[in-house]
């Protein structure tokens, strides 16, 4: 199992979380269906296949489900005008966590976040401790809490042999959890949880932590019939040219996370060389073993640029102060690695992307499946806008748009359901579909970023005016049909109240030293 440093900071983020409120209760008005007959007219439409758009269109919705598209609905109990709007399936986030006390106190912050973005399923890698989370999981699947639907994926704990590794695993099979969040354990550990985790019908995702990755990558872990590996974490190691284990500096010190993560970005020039033969062997064998990537490449993002991502146009608005402290540069808290972050670091991390992302680019090319995640929470990546700048970079990676809104709906939504052997009821809008759709007032295709809550600065070819197009308009979740703008609203008036309320108490402090 993995070292005590890295399972110390896991053990924190779980406790934080079991600290966070849950939702509360759907107030009357936020959300109105399902309908008996919802019709949305007029729209260009996104399947989620990879087809290329078509319409106009309209879709009929009978309660939670789509009843047909096409060209006529009649008459109908709601009527949404899709005029000049596209619509899509609702995004799936493979890796979602729900954060923490320390970062936000309350669970309704980051679903309205998720939803505001379109995210209409998240995969809880852990979402939060498993009790915590089955509420919340009922909750939003009986649509009682403004949420995504949840998929309870969760980590194991006291394993130590593969006997106890199987226990756990028929325990938590026994109370419906859909799945394990791996780490890089012992090789006959791994085998006994993933293949316990398969016989019940479990997914199972890993993040191969750099503790253990020395007797576990990304191959080792995929021939053992791991479904995703996350994160980049085990691709470099089992690409290493020289070594077997990454070379680390002799003074390198595991516990101080500037040395964790800097050092992560020096493998890119200690592989094999992108397109060489032991790279595209690499990748061939995943492809035959049916290997998942889930890159979440925004959640590392800020390391080739952090005073960007310190500075995005959302944080004063949407990111909570709590939150934007939990970013800020500490010994304390996992992913504040800001210690002293230097122009080298930087060069490093973009030089590391570039070759991550020619290897997510060429495993996808050769037909390899690739999901959307994104690991918000950590390390200047807010909840909903860290997502959509994960869609973005896919596109840098050498994705068309359209093989991302693929990836970001389809592909996660199979990915979900395939070890259940059942077909996605979502990710793809067709007939007989589940009703989790996204409608934006902007083409996502020419320019992803109108989908951010923010939405994009626009020149108005008329007036010469700069404007903002774009943010998603409205967000169906199982039929129920939510205003994007508004939850997002109640986002920023979160934001404001938290800092209305240290302003108090600051103020009350000074008072007191008076």
């Amino acid at each position: 199992m993995s070292t005590a440093p890295f399972a110390a900071l896991l053990c924190l983020a779980t406790t934080l979380t079991a600290q966070v409120e849950p939702a509360p209760p759907r107030p009357e008005g936020e959300g109105a269906g399902p309908y008996d007959k919802l019709a949305i007219r007029g729209a260009i439409l996104i399947d989620g296949t990879g087809g290329p758009p078509r319409g106009p269109v309209t879709i009929v919705v009978h309660g939670n489900k789509i009843a047909s598209i096409g060209r006529f609905a009649g008459r109908a109990d709601r009527t949404i005008n899709g005029t000049g709007m596209y619509v899509m399936p609702g995004f799936v986030d493979m890796h979602g966590h729900c954060g923490g006390r320390k970062k936000a106190p309350e669970a309704e912050y980051v679903y309205k976040l998720w939803l505001a973005h379109g995210v209409t399923t998240v995969r809880g890698v852990p979402l939060g401790p498993n009790d915590w989370t089955m509420s919340e999981q009922e909750r939003s699947a009986a649509n009682e809490i403004t949420a995504p639907r949840i998929f309870n994926y969760q980590r194991p704990h006291g394993v130590d042999t593969p006997e106890e590794a199987v226990r756990w695993v028929e325990a938590k099979a026994a109370q419906g959890v859909d799945g394990l969040k791996l780490g890089a354990y012992r090789p006959e550990i791994m085998k006994a949880l993933i293949d316990a985790a398969h016989a019940h019908g479990m997914g199972t995702v890993a993040h191969l932590q750099q503790t253990g990755v020395g007797q576990m990558n990304a191959i080792d872990a995929a021939r053992l019939g791991l479904d995703t590996v996350t994160h980049f974490y085990g691709h470099f190691e089992a690409l290493l040219k020289d070594h077997v284990v990454q070379p680390w500096p002799v003074d390198h010190n595991h516990n101080d996370e500037q040395h964790r993560f800097g050092q992560v970005a020096r493998l890119w020039n200690q592989i094999h060389e992108p397109g060489s033969d032991e790279w595209n062997a690499y990748l061939r064998e995943h492809l035959a073993l049916g290997t998942v990537f889930d890159p979440t490449f925004t959640i590392y993002s800020a390391g080739r640029d952090v005073m960007r991502a310190r500075t995005a146009e959302w944080h004063d608005k949407y990111t909570l102060p709590s939150l934007m402290d939990y970013f800020q540069p500490s010994r304390k808290v996992h992913g504040s690695y800001w210690f002293y972050w230097t122009t080298a670091d930087e060069v490093a991390w973009r030089n590391f992307y570039r070759v991550w992302m020619r290897l997510v680019n060429d495993y996808k090319k050769l037909g390899g499946r690739i999901t959307t995640g994104a690991d918000a929470g950590f390390i200047y990546d807010t909840y909903g806008f860290g997502y959509i700048e994960e869609l973005e970079m896919l596109q840098e990676a050498g994705f068309h748009p359209l093989e991302v809104i693929q990836a970001a709906t389809m592909n996660s939504a199979t990915t979900i359901f395939e070890p259940k052997g059942e077909a996605p009821p979502f990710g793809v809008l067709r007939k007989g579909m589940l009703a989790d759709m996204i409608l934006v007032e902007a083409n996502p295709l020419e320019n992803l970023k109108v989908l951010y809550g923010t939405g994009t600065p626009k020149l108005n070819d008329e007036t010469d005016e700069v404007e903002r197009v774009g943010g998603v308009r409205w967000t169906i979740k199982d039929g129920i049909v939510f205003d994007a703008k508004r939850l997002l609203a109640d986002v920023a008036d979160m934001v404001v109240l938290q800092k209305r309320e240290r302003a108090a108490a600051a103020e009350a402090a000074r008072d007191a030293g008076r």
